[in-house]
């Protein structure tokens, strides 16, 4: 059965008010702004999202008022420093922040993805990292009793939501690139939404079964969505937007700033479609493959 979705359906049915959402798995690139833009229109509220590094996609969700709390390594504008938004919801509104460096917001998604409680570790001893944080537990190793060890509470997502090449109408995706935590953070979730640059025939994803990173039995919903992930870049479809976190950087410097920009490129914009059109075509067609890199064809007979 088909598990294509539009994106305002796959948005209104997988991702509830007050849910945990894990976006931004794949660090600087393939993040679903997208996704995060309808949620805006859709005035989704009391969300938990969770990520590593979500560039400027958490900080205009929170700027739209749809974010309770943050569990994450980082919140900002990768290429500028700080993020507006992020920023006067800690320091003014309180907003509720647990911070998890890279690695361990891998760990709690891989420990979900295993159903167990928590995975052992050592990364953040020494640091204040864990200080009156809920997901740090002081243990001690069984097998050397007097070794400290921290154990990182498990993450299970409500919804994860990722972007990639190319899927079939059944979810399974092929992707790549860096794929940062986003294995761990499908296979975590309670739900999950694929977003793909380009929907393809079954028999293309089967042609290359290593490369379906993602297995459409995991997968709740599956979404055509070229130019998903822009600004962010999409490896073999298109650059990372530079200009475009400049200009954001200056146009979100206070609450008022960052209304009119939600105002014109999220509220304004009903679908991806439309947001191209602002975006124009000659800023679309300059940020496509300059040089394209294929991989050698593999040969899977016998």
């Amino acid at each position: 059965m088909s598990k294509l979705r539009s994106m305002r359906d796959a948005i209104a049915e997988f991702v509830p008010d007050g849910a945990s959402v894990a976006m931004g798995l794949q660090m600087e690139q393939m993040i679903p702004f997208a996704a995060g833009h309808e949620m805006i229109r859709q005035k989704k509220h009391g969300l938990t999202l969770i990520g590593p590094i979500s560039d400027i996609l958490f900080d205009q969700l929170i700027g739209a008022g749809c974010v309770e709390q943050i569990i994450a390594a980082w919140v900002g504008n990768v290429m500028m420093g700080s993020a507006y938004n992020f920023r006067r919801a800690v320091e003014q509104d309180g907003m509720k922040v647990f911070n998890l460096s890279n690695f361990a917001v891998a760990l709690a998604l891989q420990a979900g993805a295993m159903g167990v409680p928590f995975l052992p570790t050592k990364t953040a001893l020494g640091t204040d990292t864990a200080k009156g944080n809920h997901f740090f537990y002081q243990i001690f190793s069984p097998f050397a009793p007097k070794e400290s060890l921290w154990a990182v509470r498990a993450l299970n997502p409500d919804v994860t939501i990722v972007h990639v090449q190319r899927a079939d109408r059944e979810g399974n995706a092929h992707c790549w690139g860096n794929f940062g935590v986003m294995i761990e953070g499908v296979r975590a979730a309670k739900r999950v939404i694929v977003m793909a640059e380009e929907i393809v025939e079954p028999e293309l994803i089967a042609s290359d079964p290593n490369r379906t990173i993602i297995p459409g039995f995991l997968v709740n919903a599956v979404v055509e969505c070229p130019y998903g992930a822009h600004p962010s870049p999409v490896q073999g479809y298109y650059n990372r937007d530079n200009d475009f976190f400049r200009e954001y950087h200056g146009q979100t410097k206070t609450k008022a700033d960052s209304d009119t920009w939600l105002d014109r490129w999220v509220y304004s914009t009903p679908d991806r479609q439309a947001y191209l059109y602002r975006l124009g075509s000659d800023r679309v067609e300059a940020l496509g493959v300059k040089e394209h890199a294929y991989a050698a064809q593999a040969d899977f007979g016998y």
